[in-house]
């Protein structure tokens, strides 16, 4: 073969190489190929992201987070991102696929949203005896010393979140930094003006106590001085007692509660029954784990702001 052939063949296949090699994005188009392990993340990094990254949500709408399993197809989707976004702790097999499959290419979030608050345990776990107050947890098991992984419904909490995502996707594509950093900017101050109108809105309630499917809530009800009784405590999917839905009909009894509040991923069967055995009404209040079809709104803001009125609305509150 000539010698200037050979070169010109060993040119394009070093820049062959250089190109496979050199690429940090997975998606043909030149975007950041990111995946989110389900929806708050999924919609921050979709927000602050913008046009440079595409998003995979690991979480399928409709979809309940806490007990995700994941596809052969979904691990590869993790080993092959750019960026994985997830929250340790939530989903186990989430944790464990981005510890054997991207311990270096993923960002916890959990730090950023500084879990300290612990996870309130569901009420009549002690089977009979009666229900203490929602500060003290005296009489219960903590769901082995877990911490309330729903940040997201504090929306500053969320905010801090969103930072962190920032910070992230300006390291690993620090070309459009300026973009991530003007989105992310926008992004919390909407936060910023939804935490001012929770505060305001629920400054004046005439219960405070809030009766909930599952423990969802901890983060919204201690930053809006609010006291939540979950029905079950981590997992949407348990199934309570008989005693401990006496010991939640007692509670809603003695504490004049009128809302019971259930919410849109799982059956709303024990909150009716606590409903019917004690005179209150049931309402949706979403923790905003999934969107679907029933969901009173398209976005993480559209269905805070329904949350809002709700709330609102089941507590008595005036503005």
């Amino acid at each position: 073969m000539p010698r200037r052939l050979l070169a010109l063949c060993a040119c394009l296949t070093f820049s062959a190489s250089l190109t496979a090699c050199g690429s940090s994005s997975s998606d043909t188009s030149g975007r950041l190929d990111v995946v989110a392990a389900f929806y708050p993340l999924q919609f921050a990094t979709e927000q602050i992201g913008g046009d440079q990254v595409a998003v995979t949500g690991l979480t399928k709408p409709g979809a309940e987070p806490h007990e995700l399993e994941l596809t052969p197809k979904d691990v590869a989707e993790v080993s092959k991102a750019d960026l994985v976004v997830f929250e340790h702790g939530l989903q186990p097999a989430v944790d464990q696929a981005v510890e054997n499959e991207a311990p270096d290419t993923s960002l916890d979030v959990a730090p950023a949203a500084k879990l300290d608050l612990a996870l309130q345990p569901a009420v009549g776990d002690d089977h009979g005896a009666e229900v203490e107050e929602h500060e003290s947890g005296e009489g219960h098991e903590q769901e082995a010393g877990a911490t309330d992984p729903h940040f997201w419904l504090d929306p500053l909490r969320y905010r801090d979140v969103s930072r962190a995502i920032a910070d992230r996707l300006s390291t690993v594509d620090p070309t459009h930094e300026a973009d991530y950093r003007a989105r992310a900017k926008a992004f919390e101050a909407r936060l910023t003006k939804l935490d001012r109108a929770f505060a305001t809105g629920l400054a004046h309630c005439e219960r405070p106590e809030i009766v909930t499917s599952h423990s969802a809530f901890g983060y919204l009800a201690q930053r809006y001085h609010l006291d939540q009784v979950g029905i079950t405590g981590l997992s949407p999917d348990a199934e309570p007692d008989p005693s401990q839905i006496a010991a939640v009909a007692r509670y809603v009894k003695d504490h004049d509660v009128t809302t019971i509040y259930a919410e849109t991923l799982v059956s709303p069967a024990t909150a009716d029954t606590i409903a019917q055995e004690t005179g209150a009404t049931v309402k949706v209040l979403d923790p905003i784990e999934g969107i679907t079809d029933k969901s009173a709104g398209s976005n993480y803001f559209e269905i805070m702001r329904s949350n809002l009125a709700t709330l609102e609305s089941g507590q008595g509150c005036s503005t």
